[in-house]
Parts: C-alpha cells; structure tokens; sequence
C-alpha cells in the first residue's frame, strides 16, 4: 500500500512556466517539495513514476488534456491503494467548468490571478484530509488482511471437518459389518511392525491419513509411507483390499490370490 513520504511533496502543473515558478518558489520558502511541471502529458508521467507526490495543482485550461483529463488520468495510475489531494486553479469564472471538476473530485479550487497565502491556508486543510484519508485506507487494509485471514481460517477448518465426516461414516460402515480392527490379523500381516500394523489397522477402520496422522501423533507425509509400505508388504493394490484383508472370516492369507 503507497502512502505519502514524510515531505509534503507537490505537483505544480501550468502550460505557463513563470506561474510554475512562482507558485514553486512561494512554497517551498514554506516547507513543501514541488515538482514543477508545464503539461499535462508531463505531469501524467512524473505521477506515475514517483508515488511520494500526494498533492496536485493544477491548472483548468491546457494543451493537450485540460484539467479535469488529467485528474482522471491521474486517479487511473492512482487506483484503489494511492492517495492523494488535487486542487484546481483557473483563470475564467466559468462556474460549469468549476462544477465539472469539483464533481471529478477536485478537494478545492481556486481564481487566478491566485492569492498564495490563500492557497497555502488550502494546502494545509488538504494535509489534514490527506492524513485522514491514509489513516482510513490504512484501517481498512488492515481490516482486509484479517478477513482474508479468517476466510483461510475457516477454509482449513472446513475441510478439517469434512475429513472427519468421511472418516466417521466409514468407520460407521465398516462397523456395521461386523468388522473391528481388535480381531487378529491373517498372517500375512505377520510380518508388518507394530507401527505398521497400527496403520493397517486404522486405514481398515476408513480413516483418512489426516485423521491417522492425529491419531498417531505423527504427519501425513509419514502415514502416506507406512500405508505405500503397508500394501507393499501385504501384496494388495489399495487401502479397499488391505480393509478387506483385515475382514475377519477372510481366510486368505494372499490378498491377491482367489480363494478356490
């Protein structure tokens, strides 16, 4: 998110060179940083590639883009994370043309030929709103970050419980049939480690490796390689033949061979 370096840095754009000037000169004897500018194409450019600048003045009647277009131009590079306060100066008494830019969205504007303690007066209060303005944007970016936070949150717990959903109806299922991971194992599985066998086991039960993981104190990734050397070892091709291999009655001790 952009926001305004600690110097109050100004964007000064007349086609007259002489009004850049004075305006400059007036107030940087104040304390402002200006950046004179005679066009609006320049003035287009030099925003874009120096984000500190967070106040404009600029002139209504221009070459090229006059000044409402450049504020437009302006808000476009601008988006929705920059801020920044523009002020309108204007040599007629053209009240549509003032309407026009203050419904753009011009802070302020002001007649030439330009009063300067005025228009330093202005610049201030446009300070002020400034500040306001970031300390808002700044809120509510914080506020975002914390949604996005908790939707994250939620996500993860979300599948958290349809994992645990899964797991429950299976082992529902399996014992309903009658089977129970307590019964003694074929003989084929004689050969599996304690822990080896406890993975057997628990995958007969349909749990998933996430609920296996919690059960064990131990993580996916290390279930994922008990359960690869569990169907290894017992010669069958997935965890649907290895619960069925654990059914009790199933007197075959090779998963994989037809019983005659």
């Amino acid at each position: 998110m952009t926001f305004s370096s600690p110097q109050k840095k100004i964007l000064v754009v007349d086609d007259h060179p002489y009004i850049v000037d004075e305006i400059c000169e007036f107030l940087e004897s104040s304390g402002y940083v200006c950046v004179p500018c005679h066009s609006s194409r320049q003035a287009i450019q030099l925003f874009h590639d120096d984000p500190s600048i967070n106040l404009v003045l600029c002139d209504l009647l221009m070459p090229e883009y006059d000044g409402v277009e450049l504020f437009q131009a302006l808000k476009l590079i601008a988006g929705t994370t920059r801020v920044f306060e523009a002020i309108m100066l204007t040599g007629f008494g053209d009240k549509q043309d003032v309407i026009r830019a203050l419904r753009e969205g011009f802070s302020d504007y002001y007649q030439k030929p330009v009063d300067l303690n005025e228009l330093l007066a202005g610049l201030k209060r446009r300070e002020k709103a400034l500040l306001e303005r970031q300390t808002s944007t700044q809120h509510l970016g914080d506020l975002s970050q914390k949604l996005y936070t908790l939707i994250d949150s939620i996500n993860d717990l979300s599948q958290d419980i349809g994992q645990v959903h899964l797991a429950d109806s299976a082992t529902s299922m399996f014992t309903n049939r009658g089977h129970s991971t307590a019964e003694a194992a074929p003989p084929i599985f004689n050969q599996l480690s304690p822990r080896q066998l406890q993975v057997a086991q628990l995958v007969s039960t349909g749990q998933t490796n996430f609920q296996i993981a919690c059960e064990m104190g131990i993580t996916e990734n290390t279930v994922k390689l008990y359960v690869s050397q569990v169907l290894r070892l017992t010669e069958t091709r997935n965890r649907t033949q290895l619960a069925l291999a654990l059914t009790p009655g199933n007197s075959r001790t090779n998963p994989r061979s037809p019983a005659y």
